[in-house]
């Protein structure tokens, strides 16, 4: 189909959702969408791989708000995403487009009161878009869920779900889903794991991935910068000030300690900036997200909870402060930038033990970066500065305790996984049988508990035998004043 033939109009929705689309300034449909909404709407299970940017999040959305305007009731489709961020902007998609039957979408994430969306999830709304840890928690907590009669469910960023960390959480889920229902399934980089994804539709899918030889979108500029490791912050500072200037950017980093340590350092040498991760409570980070979408400020520092599908037109320079291990997680990095149509530009900062992750993703990609220097006359004015900055926001963040309650909260989860696997010893007992060990912690134990006893014992009687002795003198010596008396 070429680009004239594309239109809403033959996609087979109906008449109130393309006057939505259109009044929401979508002109006509994308590849993906126009290739996977038709299949979608006949009823068949989907899987879509097509480029950051391209409108995946609308062709799976135009389907469901289609048919649930034929029958709503609720729970009509689960959408199961990796991030908290991404679930809210699938909401955000959701609500816009199906404002017309006034859809209710409910959220559900970690880092939120259960008990609110246990309430909400009761009112049953017509779509729930959740992360799997939290979901699997309301399923095993047994506040009377049901999700027997969804319709739909989504798998966006299906292959970062599909990775082993979610899987018991994705089996609660999948247990509580009806057989008959329509799976669908996209992601940005899927080709390695479509057979796996396969497996997961009961009927044969209907599959669609974006012809293309380069993985990144045409508009997007790639560029790299080798430095010692010892220059990397001076390098970030370098590209904020000369390439980014008042742009707006995301700087990507591979820890949240790391992502905090920046954004410290950052504002300390004059870059308003905010930050993005794991460890900040939801409130914060929704905070956070939402000051950097309305441009109060322009930087934002992020783990690569923000690089799975958020939708920022604005992003101008994506930053990659560390290179990514994987070529998939470059590919979603990159993809903040440079969406539907606009232009922008990627910088990796690479040091010399990086070289091969460079060429690996520059043969996943498909396209070679180009080199950008730093000379060294700027590199050496602002060194000093730039490392003092950073020194300081590392003995901030070491003498604040950072990340001491996540610590405490991994090892108690730790715990529960070894006492629920029974590697844990109980009463000295393994499997039933008492191990060498405990046998001798308890019989360690019940030798000093028993001398502790004796010792006891035997200064209790001797204090008896004192007393005994001391009345029995008092005694004799009334006897005696008595009989004096006489």
């Amino acid at each position: 189909m070429s680009e004239d033939e594309r239109q809403f109009e033959t996609l087979g929705l109906k008449t109130w959702l393309v006057q939505q689309c259109k009044g929401l300034g979508m002109k006509q449909p994308t590849l993906v969408q126009s290739n996977c909404v038709p299949a979608i709407m006949e009823g068949k299970d989907c899987i879509g791989c097509a480029k950051t940017g391209s409108g995946k999040t609308a062709a799976f959305a135009l389907p469901i708000l289609d048919k649930l305007s034929d029958d709503p009731y609720g729970i009509f489709a689960l959408v199961l995403t990796p991030t908290r961020e991404l679930a809210f902007q699938i909401k955000d998609q959701f609500v816009a487009l199906g404002a017309h039957i006034n859809t209710r979408v409910s959220v559900v994430v970690g880092g939120m009161d259960m008990l609110t969306q246990s309430i909400e999830l009761s009112r049953t709304p017509h779509i729930v878009i959740a992360t799997p840890g939290r979901l699997a928690d309301h399923i095993n907590s047994g506040d009377g869920l049901k999700l027997k009669k969804v319709k739909f469910l989504v798998l966006d960023e299906a292959d970062r779900l599909l990775e082993p960390c979610f899987q018991s959480d994705l089996g609660a889920v999948f247990a509580e889903l009806p057989k008959q229902r329509q799976t669908l399934l996209f992601s940005a980089t899927l080709t390695e794991t479509i057979e796996q994804l396969k497996s997961l539709s009961s009927t044969p899918p209907h599959v669609y991935c974006a012809p293309s030889d380069v993985a990144t979108v045409e508009t997007l500029k790639q560029h790299y910068m080798l430095v010692p490791e010892l220059m990397r912050n001076t390098a970030l500072a370098h590209t904020l000030q000369t390439h980014v200037q008042d742009s707006t950017c995301i700087v990507f980093t591979h820890s949240c300690k790391s992502a905090q340590i920046l954004t410290i350092g950052l504002k300390k040498i004059g870059f308003p900036c905010t930050a993005l991760h794991s460890v900040m409570n939801q409130n914060a980070r929704l905070s956070s997200l939402a000051k950097f979408k309305c441009g109060v400020v322009k930087i934002l520092v992020a783990t690569d909870v923000a690089s799975r599908g958020l939708d920022i037109p604005t992003v101008a320079y994506v930053i990659n402060y560390n290179t990514p291990s994987a070529p998939t997680d470059y590919i979603h990095r990159v993809g903040r930038t440079a969406r539907a149509g606009a232009g922008g530009c990627a910088i990796t900062i690479i040091t010399q033990y990086d070289i091969e992750r460079l060429q690996a993703i520059e043969a996943a990609i498909g396209t070679q970066l180009q080199e950008t220097t730093m000379s060294d006359e700027e590199s050496v004015k602002i060194l000093q500065p730039v490392s003092l900055a950073m020194r300081e926001a590392v003995l901030h963040l070491d003498t604040h305790g950072f990340g001491e309650n996540r610590a405490r909260n991994k090892r108690k989860s730790e715990k529960k996984i070894e006492q629920s696997s029974g590697k844990k010893r109980k009463k000295g007992k393994i499997g039933g049988e008492e191990s060498n060990e405990a046998k001798t912690k308890q019989a360690q134990i019940q030798s000093n508990v028993k001398s502790d006893v004796e010792k006891s014992i035997s200064r209790t009687k001797s204090l008896k035998k004192v007393k005994t002795d001391s009345v029995n003198k008092r005694l004799k010596k009334k006897k005696k004043s008595i009989s004096g008396d006489k």
